[in-house]
């Protein structure tokens, strides 16, 4: 049995530099994190460690007080470093936590401990990598503005750049303070920590092995940038810095740093954007050429479902919902994500889910991020373990939004009632419609307004024909006209990806999706079959207007009941939200 390695961290120093660059160098890695100025010149801030495991390095720091790691760098054995991991956090009643973990590390982590991490992403720790071509060219119809801002920067000609060195740092420090009185917010600690951050990579600037260039107008600095090699063929960079009042500024320090400092690269990655909402849209309007994906992942007995989870996903769906192995395929197809699906393993493999599908409500006249709540269910060989409650509080827990299901029957509606949700959509009572043939009764017991008695076929009467005109409808047409007629207070809103999904899968059960234009006014209808009847799934039409046009699609498709079920559903609110109306929520999307 080999004996187990020890692992110490201690604050990280120059003295780290040489081992940790060769660790980093072994596997090229993109991420921007993974380089020793980087981690050396944020050490304060987040308490940063470092050590070596099974020949790999191993980062350590603090967020928001918790101990986090980095994945393991290096060619060593990486799953025996991150086991080690693993028993030093239990030793101390703690969870391990890793970040930042690039794709296949992710791979690599599901396979070794599968079901053992809920690993999960962030849109605001996206790096924004582009081209060397790109930035240096700024070529395109896309980068015609930022062309058009550094013409207007050099019109006077009396601009210069030049490589920072020793001799222009204290003039860089000049201008960063300057930079900093001129910023539209007001001083904040997080902007006060950044400058502290500038300070000690312009005082270890020559250790630190770090390269940048120096902007000048008039030959006063008016922008200064810091970067570094991050791996064989990317560059990145740390700090630009640029009086925001002056034209061009911004693109140009930027275009000329690449020019002169990147001819060695094939890409400059540029760092996240925090999710900052300015800092993301300055950083799009580059056009990236890679959005480069940065997991986390945390110990956990519910995780995120991946890829490698969809068969074991279809049995369960299989056997708790009885639908065919095309709709299941259908579903996790168009539906299905490593964000949006919570599963729990045992015996190697899920056994119990629940997705969580990204949504929006309008509560106290504001628009929220909330999640709909589908496909609740856990095989039967493991039922009574509680594992469905345990998947929707960490629900509950982790998104903190409010939570938003239509239970199948009364029975669920009680269980859900004892994990806090409560009945929140309006209840409409059911409304149906019969379809007799004139030929077989004199006397309808519902007879529809436009019937004419005596004829072998029932149409829709030519009065109505003539105020009504049937369209297809897109996914977008269909979400403006629904959102314009159900919008307002409770009102749970579908993005167009999802209404495009529900208009497939109304399709897959024999449905339609139309647009009916009555008297000048757009009306949507989407119906299917079910149960041998016309199943109206939502309507922006009245019952009266319903009778009309029913007949005809009706007898197209060969029945003669058509029901229109009463909304409904149920909701939970997180701590800190209160709501007590009612809203509406029909259109339970898979």
């Amino acid at each position: 049995m080999l004996e187990k390695e020890k692992l110490v961290f201690h604050p990280i120093t120059l003295k780290d530099r040489e081992w940790m660059t060769e660790k980093f160098s072994e596997e090229d890695i993109g991420a921007c994190e993974y380089t020793f100025a980087n981690n050396f010149i944020w050490s304060e801030v987040y308490e940063v460690e470092v050590g070596q495991a099974y020949d790999c390095g191993i980062i350590r720091y603090r967020e928001h007080g918790n101990f986090e790691y980095s994945f393991p760098f290096g060619n060593g054995d990486k799953k025996r470093a991150v086991d080690l991991l693993r028993g030093i956090c239990k030793a101390h009643h703690h969870k391990l936590c890793l970040y930042p973990i690039e794709e296949k590390d992710r791979k690599k982590l599901i396979e070794w401990f599968p079901g053992e991490f809920e690993i999960d992403i962030d849109r605001s720790d996206f790096d924004y990598v582009y081209t060397v071509e790109k930035l240096s060219k700024l070529q395109g119809r896309k980068l015609h503005g930022k062309r058009n801002h550094i013409a207007r920067f050099m019109d006077d000609d009396d601009w210069s750049y030049e490589e920072l060195a020793q001799e222009n740092i204290e003039e860089c420090r000049t201008m960063a303070k300057k930079w900093s009185d001129q910023k539209e917010v007001k001083w904040n600690a997080e902007l006060a920590q950044e400058m502290r951050v500038l300070e000690k990579a312009l005082n270890y600037y020559k250790e630190l092995e770090l390269f940048g260039g120096v902007l000048r107008k008039k030959g006063e600095i008016v922008a200064f940038t810091i970067g570094e090699r991050l791996n064989s063929d990317t560059m990145v960079v740390h700090f630009e810095k640029a009086f925001p009042d002056l034209q061009g500024a911004y693109p140009m320090i930027n275009q000329q740093f690449v020019l002169h400092r990147g001819k060695d690269y094939t890409y400059v990655n540029r760092e996240e954007d925090t999710g900052d909402p300015g800092l993301r849209k300055a950083k799009l309007s580059y056009c990236p050429d890679i959005l480069l994906k940065k997991y986390s992942a945390v110990e956990s007995h519910v995780v995120f479902a991946n890829e490698t989870d969809q068969e074991a996903i279809l049995h369960i769906w299989e056997q708790c919902f009885g639908d065919s192995e095309e709709y299941i395929r259908m579903y996790l197809e168009n539906r299905f994500t490593t964000e949006n699906m919570m599963v729990i393993h045992e015996d190697g493999r899920p056994v119990s889910m629940a997705s969580f599908l990204p949504v929006e409500i309008i509560l106290n006249g504001k628009r929220k991020d909330a999640r709909y709540v589908y496909a609740v269910a856990t095989l039967p060989a493991y039922r009574g373990r509680g594992y469905a409650s345990e998947i929707l509080r960490h629900g509950v827990e982790k998104y903190q939004e409010p939570l938003i299901l239509q239970p199948a029957d009364e029975e669920l509606e009680r269980f859900y009632q004892t994990l806090g949700f409560r009945d929140a959509f309006m209840q409409k009572k059911p409304w149906e419609y019969e379809l007799v043939d004139a030929l077989e009764k004199n006397q309808w017991e519902n007879k529809p307004v436009n019937a004419v008695e005596n004829h072998q076929e029932i149409k829709m009467s030519e009065v109505f024909m003539e105020a009504c005109k049937i369209e297809t409808v897109t996914a977008s047409e269909y979400k403006k006209l629904r959102d314009d007629y159900f919008g307002g207070e409770g009102y749970v809103e579908w993005n167009e990806e999802a209404i495009a999904y529900a208009m497939e899968e109304n399709a897959f059960w024999g449905g339609e999706t139309l647009k009916l234009v009555l008297n000048g006014e757009e009306k949507i209808l989407m119906y299917c079959m079910e149960e041998h009847q016309l199943f109206i799934k939502e309507t922006t039409m009245t019952n009266e207007e319903l009778t009309e046009v029913l007949p005809g699609i009706m007898q197209q498709m060969g029945v003669k009941k058509a029901l229109r079920p009463g909304s409904g559903g149920m909701l939970f609110l997180p701590e800190g939200i209160t709501w007590s109306g009612q809203g509406y929520f029909n259109l339970a999307l898979g």
